[in-house]
C-alpha cells in the first residue's frame, strides 16, 4: 500500500482515551508508516527536523494524547510553528461518545491513563483536548465503527490506490511435527487418500504429477476442493471488512508430504488464477 501522492508527511494522532489512537497506529504500520506513540511534545520540533533530513522517514505517524499531562497544552503553539516552517503536517482527532468510551474501558478493564473513575477522567480529558479538536484537520468517530471501517477511513484519508489489499499466505504441514502457530484457519486433510502406502508414491511429493493425479482420482477429492475454494474466496472480503491485514490458511495431513501440499499448490493456483495474491510454504515437505 502506498499514498497516492509520495509526499513527505507527518501525521499527529490524538483524542480521547478509548476512542481508538492505538488501533489507528496499527493501521498506519499496516500501510507502510514509522509509527511512534506517545513522542514527548518537548521533542516534536527535533523530530520534524530529523524528518526533513531522512531518507527513511518520509512517512511517520505519531501517537500523542492526555499521557503528555500539561505539555499537551503546548501542542497547537508547535503544530503553528512547524506548519510555518513548510512542515508538512496533518492532526487526525479520535472521538467516541462518553457512553461507548466508558464500555470500552468496562471490557478491557484498562485504568484511564488520568488515575480517576472513567466518567470523570472522560470530562476533564475532553476539556483539555477541546483546542487540539479544534484545530484538528480530521474528526473521527469512532462511535459505531469497526476496526475495518475505521480502517478504510483512514485509508481514504490517505489516497492509499490499494485500500482493500490483505496478505494472504497459504501453508502445508504435517500433524506429527505440530500446528502452526500463525493459523488463522486450519483445514484437515488427513480424510484423503494417503499416497504415503503406495510404494511408487511414498518418497515423492504433493507437487509431483504423479500423487496429484493418484489424489484427484478420488471423486471426494473434487468435491473437496471445490467446497475450499468457494468457502474461502467467499470469506476473505469479510475479513477484509473487519481489517485483517494478514490471513494464514494451514493445510495439514500426517507428515506435510503429500496430501497437505497438494491441497495447498491447488488452492494456491486457484486463489491466484480469481485475481488474488497469494504466497504458498510448505513447511515440512522436507521433514
Amino acid at each position: 500500500m502506498r499514498p497516492a501522492a509520495a509526499s513527505r508527511k507527518v501525521y499527529i494522532i490524538t483524542g480521547i482515551s478509548g476512542a481508538g489512537k492505538s488501533q489507528a497506529l496499527k493501521c498506519f504500520e499496516d500501510f507502510g508508516f514509522s509509527c511512534i506513540d506517545n513522542l514527548p511534545i518537548a521533542l516534536l520540533d527535533r523530530f520534524a527536523d530529523l524528518t526533513a533530513r531522512s531518507r527513511h522517514l518520509k512517512r511517520v505517524a505519531l501517537g500523542m494524547d492526555i499521557r503528555e499531562g500539561r505539555f499537551l497544552a503546548a501542542l497547537p503553539g508547535i503544530l503553528k510553528r512547524l506548519k510555518s516552517r513548510g512542515v508538512d503536517h496533518r492532526t487526525i482527532f479520535l472521538d467516541a461518545s462518553d457512553a461507548v468510551v466508558i464500555q470500552r474501558f468496562s471490557e478491557t478493564r484498562h485504568r484511564h491513563p488520568l488515575g480517576k473513575k472513567v466518567d470523570q477522567a472522560v470530562r476533564q480529558e475532553r476539556r483539555a483536548l477541546t483546542p487540539i479538536k479544534e484545530i484538528a484537520d480530521q474528526v473521527i468517530d469512532t462511535s459505531a465503527m469497526t476496526l475495518g471501517e475505521l480502517k478504510e477511513r483512514l485509508s481514504e484519508t490517505l489516497g492509499l490506490t490499494r485500500a482493500r489489499e490483505m496478505a494472504l499466505n497459504i501453508l502445508s504441514f504435517g500433524y506429527k511435527f505440530g500446528l502452526p502457530m500463525d493459523a488463522d484457519i486450519v483445514l484437515d486433510v488427513r480424510f484423503l487418500p494417503n499416497p504415503h502406502y503406495v510404494s511408487r508414491l511414498r518418497r515423492r511429493t504433493g507437487l509431483d504429477p504423479r500423487v496429484q493425479r493418484y489424489i484427484l482420482a478420488q471423486p471426494m477429492t473434487r468435491r473437496f476442493l471445490e467446497g475450499v475454494f468457494e468457502m474461502v474466496h467467499g470469506l476473505l472480503p469479510y475479513y477484509i471488512r473487519e481489517g485483517k491485514s494478514y490471513l494464514t490458511i494451514a493445510v495439514g495431513c500426517t507428515g506435510g508430504h503429500h496430501r497437505s501440499v497438494f491441497v495447498a499448490r491447488h488452492l494456491a493456483q486457484k486463489l491466484r488464477a480469481s485475481g488474488i495474491s497469494i504466497q504458498e510454504f510448505h513447511r515440512d515437505i522436507n521433514h
